[in-house]
Parts: structure tokens; C-alpha cells; sequence
């Protein structure tokens, strides 16, 4: 019986500290389970024989699990992590609804993740972030309440031809450093600065060299019900040949500007102006400029929501202008007839504050040289290269959601 106590007591010696270190710690677990069935197609391709047939899927709309804490350094300065991580539920991989790979899941720290240091002077971090892509309270459908939105709500499709022509709208970026100023009179400012893929062996003698930066800016305010929301992003891939002893450069920027009003709680109304130009692109996508084209693009995303009880319906409506520019003229196909008109309906019914289940219908009317598509979360049908030229993608959707 003794030698039991003893045990027992020596057992407790030593996970008394464990206990208390327990207690003291700062780390919270949280993430999301997003997941529901659809149906996608894309019809009206400029060839028949591209169209995407309807198709019935299970899917996973961005769900996560993530770890974050904070550590108090004294004089009100503090430590912060956060590692955050995708993960697909529906197949337990990395691919997304068309085989393609999903950039935001399947590894550890696949979504925003960092360490830093936070304090009244404002915060400095570390890490993969997110820079120019997100809206705040703007619209926030595909990011924290259902399935998928507008395609150009964040960025218009020109700018996500290819990271080689310079021209992606950046959204969350490996190898970033970031700060976020204090917030004075309702406003603050987020700069973002990434000096690219450093990872890849830039060899010249083997022939190509990628290489490139990413910076970013975004400002930001609260007023009463009032919210608005200022980005701008500037991509440089430089790209060089050696073997073929042609040097090319590719630059882009992305432009984004947003407003909305919140006029009683769980309902509010924006508008959201994006635009995208490319310098110097390398397109080799159909439609794309060729070499040393220079084209932009405009686009327009009108945002509605509103709560009925444990009922919130919400609506989109957008559309992209004609490609414009003098590299229009080098086009493949002539950026004419390049335009996009899209809409979302959709609802989700409150089952608690953390729990809902929602339906959506989104549709998006492409002119047949644009192919304009649900990019987000690998969503998409269409795996490798962009949907076909006039193609109308379509998306009708049944999910759950539920954050922890």
C-alpha cells in the first residue's frame, strides 16, 4: 500500500508542472467544417466540344483547423502565432473539385499562418499571408458563409492568367513579411511585402531563372455602420532565358476599392471596384496578350444581405468590362467581346450561432472570348488550363457549416 501512495505521489510531483503550465497557456483551437453537395457546369463554350457537362459533386467549401496564442512580454508588448491549415474533408487530399491542386490545403500552415510581435505601436509578423484578396465585411459570402461568390469580387480573371504573366491577383502568399499599423480614428493600414518563391534553385547556367516580389497595401475603416476598404498590389516576375539569351520581364498591379452599410444588425449593402493591368505579359492562354502586351481590365460587384430572424438571404450581382489596352492589339484572339455578367442568390438558416445549413445559386455569363470562373478553393470543374472561351459556369448548392 505504500509503495502505491509513493507512486501516486511521485506521479503528482511530476505532473504538477504540466497542470500548470496548462493552465497558463494561451493556445485556442478553432477551424470550420464547410461541406454540402453541388452541381457544376459550363455550357456555351466559343467550341462545343469544350463544354463542361453538368456534373454532381460533394465538395468542401474551405474547411481548416488552425492553432493561434498570444504570450505577454511585459510593457504591453506581446508574442503572437497563429498556423492555420486547409483541409479537404470530402477526399482527404490537396486536389480540388477538378483534380486540379488546391494551393490552400492538404499541408500544415497551407493558409495564413506566422509568428510575430503585437503592441500598441501595432503588429509585425512573419510568414504565409494574405494580402490584397480578403474584403472585410464587404463581402464576405465565399469566405465565412457559404460555398462561393462572384469570380471577380476579389480580383478580375485577367488577373489570374498565370503567375508568370505577372498578372495573379495576389491572395495568400508563402514568405511574407507584414505590418499592420494601430487603428486611429477608425482606420488602420496593412503593408505586405514578399520577395517571392525563394525555395527553387534559381540557376541561370540550367537555362531559366524565376524570380520576382510581391508587395502589397491595405487601408481600412469603421465608422458607426459604416465600412470601406482601399488595396493595391504590385507583381513583379521577372523572367530570364538564358539558353535562348532572351531576357523578359512580366508586371502587374491590382487595384481595390469597396464601400458598404451596414443598416441594421445582420444586414448590410456594397459596392466593391476592382481592376487588374498587366505589363510586358507573357500570355500564351487564348485571349491573352503575346509578348510585351499591355492590357487591364475593370470590374463591378454589387453586395446585399439581410437577417429575417434565424434566416439571412443574401444576393450578388457584378459584371467585368472589354479587355482595353495596346496589347489588344497583339492578342491571339482580339479582347473584344471579353466582358462578364454574373449573379448569387442564397440563404442560410441558423440552426445556432456556429451551426447552418445554406443553399446558393450562382451563375456567371461569359462573352465568347472571356472565361471568367469560380476559381476560389479550386471549386472549379475545369482542372489545368482556364475554362474555355464562353463558357458559363454554373454552380447550384446544399451545405452545412460549422465553426469550432
Amino acid at each position: 500500500m505504500n509503495k502505491k501512495v509513493m507512486a501516486v505521489a511521485i506521479a503528482g510531483l511530476f505532473a504538477a508542472p504540466g497542470v500548470a503550465l496548462a493552465q497558463k497557456s494561451t493556445v485556442e483551437i478553432y477551424g470550420r467544417a464547410n461541406l454540402g453537395i453541388d452541381y457544376y457546369e459550363a455550357q456555351g463554350a466559343a467550341n462545343p466540344y469544350n463544354n463542361r457537362e453538368g456534373r454532381t459533386r460533394i465538395y468542401d467549401g474551405s474547411s481548416r483547423v488552425g492553432f493561434r496564442g498570444t504570450e505577454d512580454l511585459g510593457s504591453g508588448l506581446r508574442a503572437i502565432f497563429q498556423i492555420e491549415t486547409g483541409i479537404n474533408i470530402d477526399n482527404g487530399s490537396n486536389s480540388g473539385q477538378g483534380g486540379q491542386a488546391n494551393t490552400s490545403s492538404g499541408f500544415w500552415a497551407s493558409r495564413d499562418s506566422f509568428v510575430g510581435l503585437d503592441s500598441n505601436f501595432g503588429r509585425l509578423t512573419f510568414g504565409r499571408q494574405s494580402m490584397y484578396w480578403a474584403n472585410g465585411v464587404n463581402a464576405q459570402f465565399a469566405a465565412n458563409y457559404i460555398n462561393t461568390e462572384i469570380p471577380w469580387t476579389n480580383g478580375t480573371q485577367l488577373g489570374r492568367i498565370s503567375t508568370a504573366a505577372a498578372g495573379s491577383a495576389p491572395a495568400r502568399v508563402s514568405n511574407t513579411v507584414q505590418y499592420t499599423s494601430p487603428t486611429l480614428a477608425g482606420m488602420n493600414l496593412t503593408v505586405s511585402f514578399s520577395p517571392g518563391t525563394k525555395e527553387s534553385v534559381q540557376n541561370i547556367g540550367a537555362g531559366t531563372q524565376v524570380d520576382g516580389s510581391i508587395w502589397a497595401v491595405t487601408g481600412r475603416g469603421t465608422w458607426g455602420p459604416f465600412y470601406a476598404q482601399i488595396d493595391y498590389a504590385d507583381v513583379n516576375v521577372p523572367q530570364i532565358n538564358t539558353a535562348a539569351g532572351v531576357g523578359q520581364q512580366g508586371q502587374g498591379q491590382a487595384y481595390k476599392v469597396g464601400g458598404s452599410w451596414g443598416y441594421m444588425p445582420g444586414a448590410r449593402v456594397g459596392l466593391i471596384w476592382v481592376r487588374t493591368d498587366l505589363n510586358n505579359a507573357q500570355g500564351t492562354v487564348p485571349g491573352v496578350p503575346a509578348a510585351n502586351g499591355d492590357v487591364n481590365q475593370d470590374g463591378w460587384t454589387i453586395n446585399w444581405e439581410h437577417t429575417f430572424g434565424n434566416v439571412q438571404v443574401m444576393a450578388q450581382y457584378g459584371w467585368t468590362n472589354d479587355m482595353k489596352g495596346g496589347g489588344c492589339s497583339t492578342a491571339t484572339i482580339s479582347c473584344t467581346d471579353s466582358a462578364s455578367t454574373g449573379f448569387m442568390v442564397g440563404a442560410r438558416y441558423f440552426l445556432s450561432k456556429r451551426t447552418w445549413l445554406y443553399t446558393s445559386y450562382n451563375q456567371v455569363s461569359n462573352d465568347i472570348n472571356q472565361f471568367a470562373d469560380y476559381t476560389g478553393g479550386a471549386i472549379t470543374s475545369t482542372s489545368g488550363a482556364p475554362l474555355p472561351l464562353g463558357a458559363d459556369p454554373k454552380i447550384f448548392a446544399l451545405g452545412m457549416f460549422h465553426a469550432f
